[in-house]
């Protein structure tokens, strides 16, 4: 099976994927495996990287995403600008918060505030985050394992959020 690791966009052959030294057939999104790649050596993939199918929905790296995220512990206000650093998966980058889109209402799920000066502790937004780093993430209703994240600031979690929509970097525009 051919397979691709995003973000950094190599491609490689699966020799075997085995789980708790066990051989198995298949691995599903979220299935924490190792397996034997041909021709890449443990160096060429990181922490955080993604792998998948080729043919089948490849992961890419996103340029940024919307996400809905629930203020739990942060001291004073949130506004756009904002850069804590994203645990998902197991990747920790550092994101923006670009834009908070609006205030919702937590269990309903309707906006309550169109484009918000600033968030503070209890509050849930539609929020658009911009990775620092090259970073691969998917929608949490496609593959929850890769659609859910932790906010971390000042060595504690300030807020959790699922990613409502990604915005895929063109893999055939090459940075500068």
């Amino acid at each position: 099976m051919n397979v691709t690791f995003a973000p950094a966009d190599v491609k490689s052959d699966v020799k075997s994927v085995e789980m708790h030294h066990t051989s198995v057939p298949e691995a599903i999104p979220g299935d924490n495996v190792g397996f034997n790649i041909k021709g890449l050596s443990v160096k060429d993939i990181k922490r955080g990287y993604v792998c998948g199918d080729t043919k089948n929905d490849p992961p890419k790296e996103v340029e940024s995403f919307v996400a809905q995220v629930i203020i739990m512990n942060h001291p004073g206000q949130i506004e756009n600008g904002y850069t804590p650093v994203l645990d998902c998966h197991t990747s920790h980058i550092a994101c923006k918060f670009a834009e908070i889109q609006s205030k919702i209402d937590r269990r309903t799920g309707k906006s309550m505030e169109e484009e918000p000066k600033f968030i503070k502790t209890g509050d849930s937004a539609l929020i658009l985050l911009k990775p620092s780093k090259p970073m691969c993430v998917e929608t949490f209703t496609e593959y929850p394992p890769l659609g859910r994240f932790a906010v971390r600031d000042m060595k504690q979690t300030v807020a959790v959020g699922v990613i409502k929509a990604t915005n895929k970097k063109d893999p055939s525009k090459t940075k500068k």
